[in-house]
């Protein structure tokens, strides 16, 4: 293995963090993999991850590159794409890696078959031990796969994100918990968290 490359220690590290093996943890092993050898490991807030998807490969990024939720510099999207956008704030190097859709093969369309029958009425056990084998393949395909045939390159339209904030709470006036200002909703005068807008809002 390169050693540009996540070595197999990372890699059993990173799925033991997640939970599981699969094809969407390799895809941010190896989104993770670009970053480190392109941008480095985030010191503090130096690199920012946009991640466009809640999917298992987040996990990857956030184990491997340093960028957490937690820090305010992994960001994500609700896109639904296996899109990751990585900067690096002291010279505003920037990049979008886009999931290409070659990159699953024949393997796509027999998980997408597989997968809607499994939420529909389950899988026999053939059916179940084709699903494991499809994936397994498919995830080694793309840890096996040159980076080029994983992702395309794109340069990010946005700018790099602001930093992460520290912004004073303020007191919801109906449950009495502590809420971020900018969080808050205002009716009736009254200070409300999200949560507590939204029931005011379904009993009117």
């Amino acid at each position: 293995m390169s050693t540009d490359r996540i070595d197999e220690t990372r890699i059993k590290e990173t799925t033991n963090f997640h939970g599981h093996w699969c094809p969407g943890l390799a895809i941010g092993i190896r989104a993770a993999e670009w970053a480190l050898k392109e941008m480095g490991k985030s010191p503090d807030e130096e690199i920012v991850a946009v991640v466009e998807t809640d999917m298992c490969g987040v996990d990857a990024i956030q184990y491997l590159t340093g960028c957490t939720f937690g820090k305010g510099n992994l960001i994500h999207k609700d896109y639904g794409k296996n899109a990751f956008t990585f900067y690096r704030r002291r010279d505003g190097k920037a990049m979008r890696l886009v999931t290409r859709p070659t990159i699953y093969g024949d393997s796509g369309p027999i998980l997408r078959k597989l997968h809607h029958k499994m939420q529909a009425e389950g899988l026999t056990k053939q059916e179940e031990k084709t699903w494991q084998e499809t994936r397994a393949n498919l995830s080694e395909r793309i840890m096996e796969s040159e980076i080029a045939e994983v992702f395309d390159f794109k340069a990010p339209k946005d700018t790099v994100p602001k930093k992460a904030r520290i912004l004073a709470s303020l007191t919801c006036e109906s449950c009495g918990e502590p809420v971020m200002e900018t969080r808050t909703r205002r009716f009736n005068d009254r200070v409300l968290c999200i949560p507590c807008f939204e029931a005011v809002e379904k009993r009117e």
